[in-house]
């Protein structure tokens, strides 16, 4: 599964420096970014073990885990805790997986509808 590999690739990235944020940081919003990472993660995999007419409620969860977590994580850069490099290239891979799940959504309900 795509998206699935690539919010783990995401993630990979992410702990690498999850690991070394200033401590002020790396417990409030570096934990909350960390939990956001693992709850989408949680509904992407769970999204894919089920049915077509059950995913959608779990798919819709993975795009809003990931739009919080894409607005902490400016949060994060805006405070100068994450460097910029890192912040552009984790960016586009969660804007990547954005469009993914969106795709994933958008064609679970084009599905559902044409059963209907």
């Amino acid at each position: 599964m795509p998206v699935l590999e690539k919010i783990k690739s995401a993630y990979l990235f992410w702990y690498q420096s999850y690991v070394i944020l200033p401590k002020t940081h790396r417990y409030s919003l570096g934990e909350k970014i960390d939990k956001f990472f693992i709850d989408a993660i949680e509904a992407i995999i769970t999204a894919s073990f089920l049915n077509q007419a059950e995913k959608l409620p779990y798919v819709r969860l993975a795009i809003r885990k990931i739009d919080t977590l894409k607005i902490f994580l400016m949060i994060l850069w805006e405070t100068k805790s994450y460097d910029n490099k890192k912040y552009i290239n984790l960016s586009i891979k969660l804007d990547e997986i954005g469009k993914n799940l969106g795709g994933w959504s958008g064609q679970i309900i084009k599905q559902n509808s044409l059963k209907k």
